[in-house]
Protein backbone atom coordinates (compact mmCIF):
# COMPACT_ATOMS: atom_id res chain seq x y z
CA UNK A 1 0.00 0.00 0.00
CA UNK A 2 1.18 3.52 -0.81
CA UNK A 3 1.96 5.88 2.25
CA UNK A 4 1.17 9.36 2.01
CA UNK A 5 2.84 11.86 4.82
CA UNK A 6 0.39 14.88 5.50
CA UNK A 7 2.30 18.23 6.87
CA UNK A 8 1.28 21.38 8.51
CA UNK A 9 4.48 22.77 7.73
CA UNK A 10 5.34 23.13 11.34
CA UNK A 11 8.84 23.55 12.16
CA UNK A 12 7.88 20.91 15.43
CA UNK A 13 7.43 18.21 12.55
CA UNK A 14 11.09 18.69 11.11
CA UNK A 15 12.80 19.14 14.45
CA UNK A 16 10.39 16.10 15.89
CA UNK A 17 10.61 13.91 12.79
CA UNK A 18 6.57 13.25 12.79
CA UNK A 19 3.75 14.27 10.31
CA UNK A 20 0.51 15.84 11.17
CA UNK A 21 -1.19 12.18 9.84
CA UNK A 22 -0.14 9.54 7.74
CA UNK A 23 -2.55 7.78 5.26
CA UNK A 24 -1.64 4.25 4.31
CA UNK A 25 -4.44 2.54 2.51
CA UNK A 26 -8.14 3.18 4.08
CA UNK A 27 -6.37 3.73 7.41
CA UNK A 28 -5.61 7.19 8.62
CA UNK A 29 -3.84 8.05 11.48
CA UNK A 30 -3.40 11.74 12.67
CA UNK A 31 -1.01 12.73 15.21
CA UNK A 32 -1.61 14.54 18.74
CA UNK A 33 -3.27 17.79 18.20
CA UNK A 34 -3.11 21.15 20.39
CA UNK A 35 -4.98 24.06 19.63
CA UNK A 36 -1.90 26.04 18.16
CA UNK A 37 -2.60 28.30 15.58
CA UNK A 38 -0.15 29.00 12.26
CA UNK A 39 1.59 31.89 13.92
CA UNK A 40 2.64 29.26 16.92
CA UNK A 41 -0.03 31.33 19.60
CA UNK A 42 -1.79 29.09 21.87
CA UNK A 43 -5.90 29.26 20.89
CA UNK A 44 -8.36 29.97 23.34
CA UNK A 45 -6.16 30.40 26.21
CA UNK A 46 -7.53 29.24 29.73
CA UNK A 47 -10.67 27.79 27.39
CA UNK A 48 -10.74 24.35 27.43
CA UNK A 49 -13.80 24.08 24.81
CA UNK A 50 -12.66 26.88 22.92
CA UNK A 51 -9.29 24.39 22.39
CA UNK A 52 -10.92 21.42 21.87
CA UNK A 53 -13.57 22.81 19.19
CA UNK A 54 -10.35 24.40 17.63
CA UNK A 55 -8.33 21.08 17.61
CA UNK A 56 -10.79 19.17 16.10
CA UNK A 57 -11.31 21.37 13.12
CA UNK A 58 -7.48 20.89 12.93
CA UNK A 59 -7.75 17.56 12.85
CA UNK A 60 -10.41 18.06 10.11
CA UNK A 61 -8.28 19.70 7.92
CA UNK A 62 -5.25 17.02 8.35
CA UNK A 63 -7.81 14.59 7.60
CA UNK A 64 -8.49 16.39 4.46
CA UNK A 65 -5.25 16.46 3.20
CA UNK A 66 -5.63 12.86 3.71
CA UNK A 67 -8.39 12.44 1.41
CA UNK A 68 -10.75 11.62 4.11
CA UNK A 69 -13.35 13.34 6.16
CA UNK A 70 -14.67 13.67 10.07
CA UNK A 71 -17.27 11.63 9.03
CA UNK A 72 -14.68 8.69 8.92
CA UNK A 73 -12.87 8.64 12.12
CA UNK A 74 -13.54 5.56 14.29
CA UNK A 75 -11.68 7.07 17.47
CA UNK A 76 -10.30 9.94 19.45
CA UNK A 77 -7.83 9.58 21.99
CA UNK A 78 -8.08 13.09 24.22
CA UNK A 79 -5.66 13.91 26.97
CA UNK A 80 -6.50 16.81 29.14
CA UNK A 81 -4.86 18.61 31.97
CA UNK A 82 -7.59 18.73 34.03
CA UNK A 83 -10.06 15.98 34.61
CA UNK A 84 -12.67 18.06 35.99
CA UNK A 85 -13.30 20.02 33.13
CA UNK A 86 -14.33 16.94 30.88
CA UNK A 87 -18.00 18.35 30.56
CA UNK A 88 -16.55 20.95 28.15
CA UNK A 89 -14.58 18.83 26.10
CA UNK A 90 -17.00 16.30 25.73
CA UNK A 91 -19.69 18.82 24.93
CA UNK A 92 -17.04 19.83 22.22
CA UNK A 93 -16.56 16.20 20.61
CA UNK A 94 -19.75 15.51 20.93
CA UNK A 95 -21.18 18.44 18.60
CA UNK A 96 -18.30 17.18 15.93
CA UNK A 97 -18.77 13.32 16.54
CA UNK A 98 -22.51 13.33 17.78
CA UNK A 99 -23.92 11.35 15.00
CA UNK A 100 -20.54 9.63 14.11
CA UNK A 101 -19.96 8.25 17.33
CA UNK A 102 -16.69 6.75 17.31
CA UNK A 103 -14.77 4.98 20.12
CA UNK A 104 -13.08 7.56 22.33
CA UNK A 105 -10.83 7.57 25.69
CA UNK A 106 -10.52 10.81 27.75
CA UNK A 107 -7.89 10.75 30.48
CA UNK A 108 -6.40 13.41 32.40
CA UNK A 109 -2.35 13.78 32.20
CA UNK A 110 -0.02 15.82 34.20
CA UNK A 111 1.27 18.33 31.73
CA UNK A 112 1.35 19.14 27.80
CA UNK A 113 4.22 20.25 26.39
CA UNK A 114 3.17 24.28 27.11
CA UNK A 115 1.28 25.23 30.85
CA UNK A 116 -1.65 26.75 28.18
CA UNK A 117 -2.09 23.99 26.48
CA UNK A 118 -5.54 22.31 28.24
CA UNK A 119 -6.20 19.74 25.79
CA UNK A 120 -4.55 17.09 23.38
CA UNK A 121 -6.59 15.36 20.97
CA UNK A 122 -5.31 11.86 18.37
CA UNK A 123 -7.56 10.83 15.94
CA UNK A 124 -8.14 7.40 13.79
CA UNK A 125 -9.74 7.64 10.27
CA UNK A 126 -10.81 4.53 7.96
CA UNK A 127 -12.03 5.38 4.68
CA UNK A 128 -11.78 3.19 1.51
Amino acid sequence: MTRKNISSNTEWETTVGYSRAVRIGPLTEVSGTTAVDEEGKVVGPGDIYVQTKYILAKIGMALAGAGTAIEDVIRTRIYVTDISQWEAVGRAHGETFGDIKPVATMVEVKALISPELLVEIEATAYSE
